[in-house]
């Protein structure tokens, strides 16, 4: 995949931002997957794809999976293809489905009861300025449906079915090809690299027509069997095929290997493996970020669920590869984190009208245990009074809950417990939660005081099936911890320095006041007030004067439910 990126060099950053690089972040401080969220912060459902770059904007490319979409799961939906955008490989926002899949004939070609449909790659033609999307399918001879669109994110519309010279005698709907690459060279000579399933897996490349929308014949095999997921690259006019070494569907750390060669049509030299487990997840793509000092060569693998049916739960690895003085490629180090000299995107954030207390959404992980006997509990402490309007807390199905997730709210000891009777009580059906984590809102409505500490609760009836929630465990809430039940919510323990990833939301109370009126004839007297009780003192004492009372016979008083009960009087002015 060849992309052409208008972005700043490394050498002119110093007087634009504090950084001059982005920094990826793979895997936290104690060697755990992160999960990436967008700018809405629901996770980046996006799968088996690739980054491509189009005038200056990232583009992520990628199955999703967060519908409940299962390989050979028969009742299961195709959910489509997603695209993300971003100006920083870092922040990432939504940009929808590349097109409508769920239509009858989509879900025909590649829900649960088909083979399925995978592996987004999108190039552009300059030529015809098109961009043009292959996807992999099994419902037809060749293996591929191509798209085209005059946008980078669609909605792309269906062309001819494309022709490979390796397919002319393949059956209808076979394990025909699989997983597939596009690069486009210098020239504008565009390649498709793919995995021909019906001799063992070899990893081949022909040449498409001046459309990119379908081959020419004119193809090369590259390896003899046993390999998938290709990726084409170019480098000081070497060319390079990375790819997995063995082929292993959805698995947590196979091989990659690479070949060199002088041309795409080869001659392909010996492999070489790079990784042994390819940073614990299989290789996606390499993406080549061309700025204007250098070139970045992103090498992405695809963190699977290690054959988990939730495969949305599955993460990335993206770093760049590096090179030895020979143009060879270094063995790849796995890196928690890395930075890539491309200028952090400082556009503000969003705002979030009402928003008290969050977590934030950065090195967070996935884990599921909510059911049944185990609930777990957030602490948080409010930081003005008002109307906890909203909780949102992240969460997703883990193997299809029988039972809604029900979410309290309750005020919470100093060891972050809940402790006494549930303030608020809302149970969210199923069906408003997916596979991918996302936040959960729900609407307590409830009266909160500042500097008091609350807890929210979650917990599911569920006999069948999970929640999940995301967690850090460096203590991103200072403000509050986590606690965990394993029986019912009898009894909390607290897990130290644990945050789950939540917000909560405040609305501040408008001013409530009543009106009081008395006859024209007691003009001239002054309102008074006494806010103790009759049991403190009387009703003899402690009366005050309301300031400019005795000029009307109206005034309207403010209510302060922390005073308790009011009383009123008219006192003559002699």
């Amino acid at each position: 995949m060849v992309m052409f990126c208008a972005l700043v060099p490394l050498g002119s950053l110093q007087a634009q931002s504090t950084n001059n690089y982005s920094t990826l972040v793979n895997f936290n401080t104690n060697g755990l997957q992160i999960t990436r969220f967008d700018s809405v912060a629901a996770a980046i459902d996006a799968h088996d794809g690739e980054i491509a770059c189009f005038n200056g904007v990232f583009y992520l490319y990628g199955t999703s999976y967060g519908c409940g979409y299962v390989w050979g799961s028969k009742g299961s939906p195709f959910c489509g293809f997603k695209a993300f955008s971003s100006k920083d490989l870092v922040n990432w926002t939504d940009r929808g489905f590349l097109f409508n899949a769920q239509t009858p004939i989509w879900q025909a070609r590649c829900n649960g009861s088909t083979y399925g449909c995978y592996r987004p790659h999108v190039v552009y033609n300059q030529q015809n300025n098109l961009y043009v999307l292959w996807i992999n399918v099994y419902d037809n001879q060749v293996g591929y449906r191509v798209f085209t669109s005059p946008s980078p994110v669609g909605p792309f519309t269906e062309t001819a079915v494309p022709t490979l010279a390796d397919s002319t005698n393949a059956p209808v709907g076979g394990l025909n090809n699989g997983d597939h690459d596009l690069f486009v060279d210098d020239d504008g000579t565009a390649y498709l690299a793919y995995t021909d399933w019906r001799s063992g897996g070899s990893i081949m490349i022909e040449k498409l027509n001046a459309a990119y929308t379908s081959g020419t014949g004119n193809y090369v095999q590259v390896t003899p069997g046993n390999t998938e997921a290709p990726a084409l690259l170019k480098r000081n006019g070497t060319y390079y095929v990375l790819y997995s070494d063995p082929n292993c569907g959805y698995c947590a750390g196979t091989g990659t290997s690479c070949r060199t060669a002088p041309s795409p049509l080869g001659p392909w030299s010996s492999k070489i493996q790079i990784s042994s487990n390819s940073c614990g997840g299989q290789p996606s793509f390499v993406s080549t970020i061309k700025l204007n000092s250098q070139v970045i060569f992103l090498y992405g693998s695809d963190l699977w669920n290690n054959g988990n049916p939730n495969e949305a739960l599955a993460n990335f690895y993206w770093a760049p590869l590096t090179f030895a003085t020979d143009g060879s490629i270094n063995p790849i180090v796995c890196q928690g984190e890395v930075n890539v000299a491309i200028m952090p995107d400082e556009a503000p954030q969003l705002t979030i009208a009402d928003l008290d207390s969050t977590s934030g959404s950065d090195g967070f992980t996935s884990f599921s245990d909510i059911g049944g006997n185990i609930q777990r509990s957030q602490s948080f402490v409010a930081t003005r009074s008002g109307t906890l309007s909203a909780v949102s807390f992240c969460t997703f199905q883990s193997g299809t809950p029988n039972a809604g997730l029900t979410i309290r709210i309750f005020q919470a000891n100093s060891a972050y417990q809940p402790a006494g009777a549930a303030l608020s009580s809302i149970l969210v059906m199923p069906d408003s939660m997916g596979w991918s984590p996302q936040f959960v809102t729900v609407n307590p409505g409830i009266v909160v005081n500042a500097g008091v500490r609350y807890a929210m609760v979650v917990s599911s009836a569920a006999s069948q099936g999970k929640y999940g929630f995301e967690y850090n465990d460096t203590a991103p809430y200072a403000g509050g911890g986590e606690a965990y039940s394993s029986n019912g919510g009898a009894t909390f323990s607290a897990e130290q320095k644990r945050s789950f990833m939540f917000r909560t939301y405040i609305h501040p109370n408008a001013v409530r006041q009543v009106e009081l009126n008395w006859p024209p004839f007691y003009l001239g007297w002054y309102l008074q007030v006494q806010t103790n009780s009759p049991a403190m003192g009387g009703l003899g004492t402690n009366w005050l004067t309301i300031s400019g009372s005795a000029e009307t016979n109206q005034v309207f008083i403010p209510i302060n439910p922390a005073n308790g009960s009011s009383f009123f009087r008219l006192a003559s002015p002699n």
